[in-house]
């Protein structure tokens, strides 16, 4: 789909400051973003880090930030239990090229007070959360209105927080159905992050993605669940489904999503359209600096690397991750995204990112008097 004059409206909206919901801000620094985009682009490549991948089709690259800290004091860092998260968030959502916008997401920087509980419950809390829709924004608005009711109040919850996420994407999947107000042909994909304390759990059903940024590095903590991926092919040819040119059954780009109940049978029963979340866990250490969550409006036009690159580079100059979420959103827009776009950037601390300094060699080199022989005659020659 040719985004054509829709994504220039669009941008131009964004410098307008008309973002999100819930934006704070009305207009961008301009002085943030002066720099050539061909620069910026090629000083992301010149140090691209590698990423951690789960689809069997990317490849791995060499760590140069494996060189910044050793392994003694990475260890150390990961048993600081001193380190004590500070949540806050920024948010944009845009429609971007498409002519309706089925995008909905959830920010919750202190969940504790959010659900009014009591001092029992694990803090520093926070809750967030991206949904994709297609086929209408039913299914989307429903997900972002219920799906923390359905985990708060599992009865796993909080001591079997996993178990408490993935019966709530189960219950939101089914209530879908049950629901008569609401078009059983729409569905949506769903991606949260729920915080405890020091402990991050992403639960993730679709193609939308979470990455941290860890001292510059991009930590992919979901996998875009594509017909495609190789895991994700093979479980739906099993449960008797088929790939037409990337859709699943002709007709979907996701193998996982909730809703879609014109594609599923009876409730209960498998089916290659899946709606149970892949879940990831984490301990939080000082080097954890933000981590971002977007819809694949972002992603099908930049890297997980890049995204973290920009997100870094913003918070060392401003320190305001809603200003980052917008910059993330302009610089697909510029990309000519085809897609609605809405990214949530979490930050961990209330401090900007701090420098990464890059240890000075002290070792002295020097050529042998053969070597500059054989320099010399080099030249000579030339």
């Amino acid at each position: 789909m040719a985004p054509g004059t829709g994504a220039t409206e669009c941008l131009e909206k964004l410098e307008r400051g008309f973002c999100t919901e819930n934006d704070k801000d009305s207009a961008f620094d301009k002085n943030a973003h002066e720099e050539d985009s061909h620069d910026s682009s090629t000083q992301a490549k010149a140090a691209r880090p590698p990423l951690m991948r789960h689809c069997s089709s990317h490849v791995a690259l060499v760590d140069p930030f494996s060189l910044l800290c050793s392994p003694e004091s990475s260890a150390k860092s990961s048993k600081d239990s001193g380190f004590q998260p500070s949540f806050r968030s920024g948010s944009c959502s845009e429609i971007g090229p498409k002519q309706y916008m089925e995008d909905e997401f959830i920010c919750v920087d202190d969940l504790p007070q959010h659900l009014g509980t009591n001092n029992a419950f694990p803090s520093p809390g926070a809750f967030y959360g991206v949904f994709d829709g297609h086929g209408g924004k039913d299914a989307a608005s429903f997900t972002r209105m219920n799906i923390l009711d359905f985990i708060t109040q599992d009865s796993h919850f909080p001591d079997g927080v996993k178990r408490a996420l993935k019966n709530a994407f189960v219950k939101a999947d089914h209530a879908l159905a049950d629901a008569k107000n609401l078009d059983q042909s729409s569905g949506t994909t769903a991606l949260v992050a729920l915080m405890l304390g020091r402990t991050m759990i992403i639960a993730n059903a679709g193609d939308s993605r979470a990455v941290l940024g860890k001292r510059g590095r991009a930590i992919e903590l979901s996998k875009d669940h594509k017909p495609n991926c190789t895991s994700e092919r093979l479980r739906i040819e099993k449960l008797g489904g088929v790939i037409y040119d990337g859709y699943l059954n002709g007709q979907l780009s996701v193998a996982r999503a909730l809703g879609d109940w014109h594609m599923k049978g009876a409730k209960g029963s498998p089916y290659p359209l899946s709606s149970e979340p892949e879940l990831e866990e984490l301990v939080l250490t000082e080097e954890d600096e933000f981590l971002i969550i977007g819809c694949d409006g972002l992603w099908d036009v930049m890297s997980s690397q890049y995204a973290v690159t920009i997100v870094r580079k913003e918070l060392m100059a401003h320190n305001d991750p809603e200003r980052c979420s917008r910059e993330l959103v302009r610089e697909a827009l510029k990309r000519n995204t085809c897609d609605n776009l809405t990214v949530v950037v979490i930050c961990f601390s209330p401090d900007p990112p701090s420098p990464i300094e890059i240890p000075r060699s002290h070792r002295r080199r020097s050529i042998s008097a053969e070597g500059l022989d054989i320099l010399k005659g080099v030249l000579s020659q030339a």
